[in-house]
């Protein structure tokens, strides 16, 4: 049996409460202030889910500026939109269309990803990917005199002048 969603219950039954109290309090002028207030909260989310997708809209789809600085500051329990809105671009969905969970990769520049899985829309887990350096980098590295070694003639430079 799957765990029941409160909040799709328990937002309306409240809006209906907030209704009913100002119309026992102040009559039908409650009910009007009420209701202005409460159209005004749904245009607010609205307002702010219409902002969020316009920036994504500019961006390629999965794309990020850093892929670890995403890691860094994904949180379990935060929603897509929330994440959409951290990377201004849209994931790149890797799981099928209207499948739980949902899987969504966001690459950076230098070749590193993250993939977000989502289960009804909230944030459950995430790892990030970083592709590993080529042999040749790392042969160079080694090879490379060290910062600490003297250079020739930098014993002069230590002579006092005379």
């Amino acid at each position: 049996m799957r765990p029941m969603n409160f909040g799709k219950v328990f937002v309306p039954l409240a809006g209906l409460l907030l209704l009913g109290a100002a119309y026992r309090a102040y009559g039908w002028a409650g009910i009007a202030f009420a209701g202005g207030a409460i159209v005004m909260f749904l245009l607010m989310h609205f307002n702010r889910t219409m902002q969020v997708l316009k920036r994504a809209a500019d961006r390629p789809i999965g794309t990020v500026a850093s892929a670890v600085m995403l890691n860094a500051k994904l949180k379990p329990k935060v929603t897509l939109l929330h994440v959409i809105a951290m990377t201004r671009a849209l994931g790149e969905q890797r799981s099928p269309k209207d499948a739980q969970p949902e899987v969504f990769r966001w690459t950076d520049n230098g070749g590193s990803w993250v993939d977000a899985t989502f289960v009804k829309g909230k944030l459950t887990e995430w790892t990030l990917v970083r592709p590993q350096a080529p042999d040749e980098d790392a042969a160079q590295a080694a090879d490379a005199p060290s910062a600490d070694a003297v250079k020739p003639g930098a014993a002069d430079a230590l002579r006092p002048p005379v």
